[in-house]
């Protein structure tokens, strides 16, 4: 089966040795592994979280079908926040205490994230693979919370050195989301426009959830900048755009990958030409690579996009975790797994190590033409 690699007799009997085996480990039974979910299933980031739904949905699904992990099925337990950081903490409190799910997976966001994650280290239960790029879940690197995705700070020295270098930028202002997400992008942005000695030129912000964007806009017109740093979601960025075209404010809009590319092109038309969006994942359409053919066998064409695969990779990274565990998993030996992982998923490669819990740090860059997301390596 693709992904899964052979069961290190050597690293199973030591764990075995140590005592991590348990029947009581919670979130296990004899045929069943429980994981649960708390994300977006509406709201104006509802693609990104149904997009990690859909994703861990299909790689599990086809899993089960061949009959599980050591015989155990990946039983998915999925609840919608809204991306509001209030509901996370109340759902994931749920999931803790009622479920009592093995490990927390696919979050989607920065502000929800910081509600959940005291939770699940203060229950000892794995945080992992998380919809975010922000640094507070990677240095230092934390017990039980590991994270595939590059970083916010990988992504924006990316955007801030082709902005510069092939568009020859420098007034480059930020509209961002007013809260934790919005100044985790922010400090990016700022660390990179320091190497380069230059500084964020003019910023407005906006409410996380609303689409009330005219003010923001005609604030930053007044600056006059040459390209606009996006931090928020995707209908809140096409609304944006929307807003600028109809002030005739002629700028060039540039985001991390948090907006949810799909979603904002749906939500833009022919107004998201134009936009560049860094990546973290392949292109969801590059069949040349093994792992997106897995993918798209697995998907339903109208669920294909970079969400849906983010999410089908943190399925199957954990399944591999899963499996190297043995047939006697406990989160002790499960994150024992995870540190030690160092796997080709077949044309993206994901390795952690005791000090480093973040899988990747592949940054690709996208540009929107014609309704798709084309691969680019320089702006123009």
């Amino acid at each position: 089966m693709i992904f899964r690699q052979p069961l290190c007799g050597l690293v199973l009997s030591c764990l075995l040795a140590a005592g991590f085996a348990s029947a009581a480990e919670p979130g296990l039974s004899a045929d069943e592994v429980r994981i649960g979910m708390v994300n977006a299933q509406s709201g104006p980031a509802a693609a990104l979280g149904i997009g990690m739904l859909k994703g861990a949905q299909a790689y599990f699904k086809r899993i089960n079908a061949e009959g599980g992990v050591h015989g155990r099925r990946i039983k998915l337990i999925s609840l919608d926040d809204g991306y509001e950081p209030s509901r996370t903490a109340a759902l994931t409190s749920s999931l803790l205490q009622t479920q009592q799910v093995f490990a927390l997976l696919g979050y989607v966001g920065t502000p929800t994230s910081r509600a959940a994650l005291p939770l699940a280290m203060h229950a000892q239960v794995p945080y992992l693979f998380p919809f975010t790029g922000a640094e507070f879940l990677r240095t230092p690197a934390k017990p039980g919370v590991f994270n595939i995705r590059a970083s916010y700070i990988e992504e924006t020295e990316q955007l801030v050195e082709r902005v510069t270098q092939d568009l020859k930028l420098s007034k480059i202002a930020i509209l961002m989301q007013d809260d934790s997400f919005g100044e985790s992008v922010k400090s990016g942005l700022n660390g990179a426009l320091l190497k380069r000695e230059l500084e964020i030129y003019a910023q407005a912000r906006i409410q996380r959830n609303s689409l009330d964007v005219a003010a923001a806009i005609k604030a930053l017109q007044r600056t006059q900048p040459e390209a606009v740093f996006f931090v928020g979601t995707y209908r809140q960025l096409a609304a944006a755009i929307k807003q600028a075209k109809a002030l005739k404010f002629n700028t060039r809009f540039i985001s991390v990958s948090f907006i949810g590319t799909e979603g904002f092109i749906r939500e833009a038309g022919n107004d998201g030409d134009g936009v560049y969006i860094t990546q973290v994942v392949p292109s969801p359409h590059d069949n040349s690579l093994p792992l997106i053919q897995a993918y798209q066998a697995d998907m339903l064409p109208a669920n294909v996009d970079h969400a849906s695969l983010e999410g089908y990779i943190g399925a199957a990274v954990f399944i591999q975790a899963l499996d190297k565990t043995g047939a006697e998993p406990t989160r002790k030996a499960f994150l024992a797994a995870l540190e030690g992982l160092d796997s080709d998923l077949g044309g993206f490669k994901v390795k952690f190590s005791r000090t480093s819990h973040q899988g990747s740090s592949a940054v690709f860059l996208t540009r929107i033409e014609n309704g798709k997301a084309l691969p680019v390596t320089t702006m123009h």
